[in-house]
């Protein structure tokens, strides 16, 4: 009998259909997650690899009670399907609408909010050990690709689980590898012997009998264990988590409803942890997915019919700028090398690895050994270039103070996705780098205003001598100037862009675009204003911005960072060290995380577009700002 999944209950309701129905229930899915995200973008090839394994753990478990994690969300559009959100699908990303990772403020079937990689399984070890403290009974699964198991951190929480013998489940997402049937059919038949309770006691029973037979008996269980060990080693895939002492299941066909919910059924009999290694397509289902599955990733609304996207013009971005200036700068310098955490096609670098493969390294998802890495790769004499998502620079925070500032060595750092990032909300929002970067010694930091002064900044910063660099740019389209010769840019020196009297604005990085058409409608208004802009937020340029401070007695800073310890404290720090004691106002983003919704959305939500430096410097100049407006 035919079924109508919103009709349904769910995911309670799975547990009452059978295989068949489940089957339509993936397939309606399936079909949904295509055409929504058709229509208004978003991480869909990864999601379409993991219905089936989404149909079969919520159709087996029982969610919310069980825990069920799903490491980065990529891969949680099904999941959000299954546990009451089918009509709010559409809002995916949008302001005020779902977010695009797991978040337990948005629901109680997300046990933990997952918007960076690898950190699952250290989660559900917490969830587990918390379980247990508090003598409850619920299960505990962690879903993690075999992108995020790149990640340290990974290791670290598989390690602790296997070392205290937590009672978790970790799936192993694999949608890059084939299963081969003979291995596969080898390690389903260990599966089920080592999931059988006979198997165990008859292990311990013979074990029991051989170690009381005198003299030899000890030594014949090591040159057992040695021997069993080393047959596994030949037949099973699995061994590394088995030494880290998981019991391993798997390879299992992720988009089999049986087979996944058969090795679930083993995987809960077993005491300790288990992973289970699931291998699926990304992409599966459509097409276009199935062959291209990076672009499809994470991808913006797109043609059904053919999978090609629905604005055929692409206008260049500071992403686009950074990859074909590296490429130009390093002709000519074969000392410069980049560096990536996995993201190639992201960071601008796509051309690059192809170009200079020897010159080109993709670390995966452990931006920790990428900074080290990179200080290494300075002290001996490179110039390398990790090119790295604000959002996930953060996670290298001790190894950018320790590995790379304290020894003073030229890694330049170019900051993608800095400041307001848009859809993918809270943890993606790159709005903390000038914080955690401007409080280390010998951490210099540039902020482009276009894509010109982009390109002058990656040149300036290879061909000079003044220890680690960061340039910090956003994730948005470049402004159309045409290119012109690199050219380097005289160090920690700012540019007066406007000349005024009333007020001084101070702009770090593109914002300086909106602080220049402010200033023009404050003209009309009565308010000369200066504007400079600052190009270098460490170290700022004292004389210049000083100098216009004085002369106007009010000043006002803009940034896409948050206030606390951001550029304008920067400034703040600069006139106290000076005796210079005028009002001073701050522009960027309050204490606070910021949500999803599209970048000009929460550019205007926190005053940072036009119209909102306009109104605050109207009311810092003693004025009333324009009703309604901000």
């Amino acid at each position: 009998m035919s079924i109508n999944i919103e009709n349904l209950n769910l995911p309670a309701d799975l547990k009452k259909l059978t295989r068949q129905q489940l089957e339509e229930v993936s397939a309606a899915i399936r079909e949904y997650m295509i055409k929504t995200v058709a229509d208004i973008g978003g991480h869909l090839a990864a999601s379409l690899g993991v219905v089936e394994l989404a149909v079969a753990l919520h159709s087996y478990y029982e969610s919310p009670r069980d825990k069920i994690i799903w490491d980065v969300g990529h891969q949680s559009y099904p999941h959000k399907l299954l546990t009451g959100r089918w009509e709010s699908f559409p809002t995916l990303r949008r302001q005020g609408g779902l977010c695009g990772f797991p978040k337990p403020a948005e629901s109680e079937h997300d046990p933990f909010l997952t918007g960076h990689s690898s950190t699952s399984i250290s989660a559900a070890v917490g969830l587990a050990l918390a379980r247990d403290h508090l003598a409850d009974d619920y299960r505990v699964v962690a879903v993690i690709g075999d992108g995020a198991l790149t990640g340290g951190m990974a290791f670290e929480a598989l390690n602790h689980a296997g070392h205290i013998k937590a009672k978790v489940t970790v799936i192993l997402n694999d949608n890059k590898m084939s299963i081969g049937s003979n291995v596969g059919s080898m390690s389903a038949y260990l599966g089920r012997i080592r999931s059988d309770p006979k198997y165990s006691r008859l292990k311990e029973d013979f074990e029991n009998f051989v170690t009381r037979v005198p003299h030899i008996g000890r030594r014949l269980v090591e040159t057992a264990e040695r021997l069993k060990g080393g047959l596994k080693y030949l037949i099973m895939p699995g061994m590394l988590f088995e030494e880290l002492g998981f019991t391993y299941f798997g390879p299992v066909d992720g988009h089999d409803l049986a087979a996944l919910r058969n090795v679930l059924k083993q995987a809960d009999k077993m005491n300790g942890p288990v992973l289970v290694h699931v291998v699926t397509e990304k992409g599966k289902g459509y097409r276009f997915a199935e062959i291209e599955p990076e672009m499809f990733h994470g991808i913006g609304p797109f043609d059904l019919h053919n999978g090609t996207l629905r604005k055929q013009k692409k206008a260049p971005t500071y992403t686009d700028c950074f990859g074909k200036t590296l490429l130009e700068i390093a002709a000519a310098d074969p000392k410069v090398v980049a560096i990536t955490a996995a993201m190639t096609t992201g960071t601008g670098l796509k051309e690059f690895s192809e170009k200079y493969p020897e010159r080109f390294y993709d670390v995966g998802i452990a931006e920790q050994h990428a900074v080290t890495m990179a200080s290494a790769l300075a002290m001996g004499g490179m110039r390398p270039v990790f090119a790295v998502y604000s959002t996930f620079l953060q996670r290298a925070y001790d190894q950018i103070l320790h590995d790379t500032c304290i020894q003073n060595l030229p890694v330049l750092f170019a900051v993608d996705r800095a400041g307001i990032v848009g859809e993918d909300g809270e943890t993606h929002q790159g709005l903390f780098d000038l914080t955690y970067l401007r409080s280390i010694p010998n951490m210099n930091i540039m902020a482009p205003a276009n894509e010109i002064e982009l390109q002058n900044m990656l040149f300036t910063a290879l061909n000079s001598d003044h220890g680690p660099v960061a340039i910090r740019y956003p994730r948005d389209k470049s402004s159309g100037l045409d290119r012109k010769p690199l050219g380097l840019l005289p160090w920690g020196r700012g540019e007066l862009m406007r000349e005024g009297d009333s007020l001084l604005i101070v702009a770090a990085g593109t914002v300086l675009a909106a602080a220049l058409e402010a200033a023009e409608n404050l003209y009309w208004q009565g308010i000369k204003v200066a504007v400079i802009n600052a190009r270098f937020v460490k170290p700022l340029d004292e004389e210049l911005i000083l100098q216009w401070a004085k002369h106007c007695g009010h000043v006002l800073t803009v940034e896409e960072n948050i206030l606390n310890g951001g550029f304008g404290s920067g400034v703040v720090e600069l006139m106290e060290k000076n005796d210079l004691f005028i009002p001073v106002r701050r522009l960027g983003i309050d204490d606070q995380f910021v949500a999803h919704g599209s970048r000009a959305q929460m550019l205007a939500c926190h005053g940072l577009d036009a119209t909102g430096i306009f109104n605050t410097a109207l009311v810092l100049s003693g004025k009333q700002a324009v009703k309604g407006v901000n």
